[in-house]
């Protein structure tokens, strides 16, 4: 694939079950643990990290048990305006 092309939501969402996947195991946590301390369930967790299917409320659950809820907060955020030209920046039209 082109890397210049922008990814799928198939493929964020392979990413993010990867990533969360790797997380809980760099933290060593069972998943038995994960979803006692998330309380998110068992077979939510284990259907996420097969699959990647997951509700958006779990999904930050673990995140925050994960300590990567942060990660979340610069989702969908409005750019500031970005100039076009140097004469934009020095106030010429």
């Amino acid at each position: 694939m082109l890397s210049f092309l922008p990814k799928a939501p198939h493929d964020i969402t392979e990413e993010l079950r990867a990533k969360f996947k790797a997380r809980r195991k760099s933290l060593n946590y069972t998943q038995d643990e994960l979803a006692i301390r998330s309380g998110v369930s068992l077979g939510s967790l284990k259907r996420f990290e097969s699959s990647g299917k997951i509700s958006l409320e779990s999904l930050l659950k673990l995140a925050l048990v994960l300590e990567c809820l942060e990660d979340f907060s610069g989702v969908c955020e409005v750019e500031e305006e970005k100039f076009k030209s140097i004469d934009e920046v020095l106030g010429k039209s």
